[in-house]
């Protein structure tokens, strides 16, 4: 399904709503969202995908450091002011996968990529193997 272009509430909800099913559910049990007006359908996405949502204290960028690193991380391939409606989808692709591409100390210099892969595996191999031996 395409992406919907635009900054309301009901868009945002559904660009997530998109993206978040495709993830198995226990690697979408939390959101947090930052505190703009295109977030304030957050408690539908949220009883849609079965997830808490949340929101940080307002002028307390601290409570989400995980975002932060990442925006800063973003800002080198899209300065402030960059009008995204310019940039094409592989342009978007690229800067994704470069970002998700990258290793990080955090994560033992791996690259989120590779984790996430692995907690899918996890996942999926948790999941197969849930039925009884089979008998000989």
């Amino acid at each position: 399904m395409a992406a919907k272009q635009g900054k309301s509430a009901a868009e945002t909800k559904a660009n997530l709503s998109d993206m978040l099913s495709a993830l198995p559910p226990k690697l979408r049990r939390t959101m947090t969202f930052d505190n703009g007006t295109e977030f304030a359908d957050h408690h539908l996405l949220g009883k849609e995908m079965a997830m808490q949502t949340y929101f940080c204290d307002v002028r307390a960028p601290w409570q989400k450091g995980g975002v932060e690193n990442a925006i800063g991380r973003l800002r080198r391939f899209l300065p402030r002011k960059t009008d995204l409606k310019q940039l094409d989808a592989d342009m978007l692709d690229d800067i994704i996968a470069c970002y998700n591409n990258t290793p990080r100390k955090c994560l033992d210099y791996q690259t989120p990529a590779e984790v996430f892969s692995k907690q899918l595996k996890l996942l999926h191999f948790k999941r197969e193997s849930t039925f009884p031996p089979a008998r000989e």
